[in-house]
């Protein structure tokens, strides 16, 4: 194994860490702190059907947990991305760049959105569930 492949196989690790346990966390805050139905009647709130609250909760949840596992890791990783790419879209793009600013702007989901992007080019690396072809 070259260094370079070692490297890969390492930042795929810290990646799906950090950011499984980012989503798993969120995930379980709109579980248990905000609820199911609160985060339902938060994205009714902002024009969003109910049902996505959920989808989205379970999406976290799942994610996190199977980033975490390192399986499939280039598709759960891109599906991230788009439920990033949405809560920049319905929930931050209105409140300017800054994501301190009131509502919190969108840099930070863009910035996890490109993350999961390069996460999937990653792949799940040496050290998942999964073994490499």
């Amino acid at each position: 194994m070259t260094d370079k492949e070692r490297n890969a196989d390492l930042a795929a690790l810290i990646l799906r860490l950090v950011t499984g346990a980012w989503f798993l966390t969120h995930g379980l805050i709109k579980l248990f702190i905000f609820t199911p139905a609160g985060t339902a009647g938060y994205f009714q709130s902002i024009g969003l059907p109910g049902a996505l609250g959920y989808l989205t909760m379970l999406a976290e949840i799942a994610g996190g947990l199977a980033l975490l596992a390192g399986i499939a890791t280039r598709w759960v990783s891109l599906v991230m991305a788009a439920v990033l790419l949405g809560a920049t879209i319905f929930g931050h793009a209105g409140n300017g760049f800054t994501f301190s600013n009131p509502g919190g702007g969108w840099e930070y989901t863009v910035l996890w959105a490109v993350v999961m992007v390069a996460l999937s080019l990653l792949g799940d690396g040496r050290w998942s569930l999964v073994k490499r072809a």
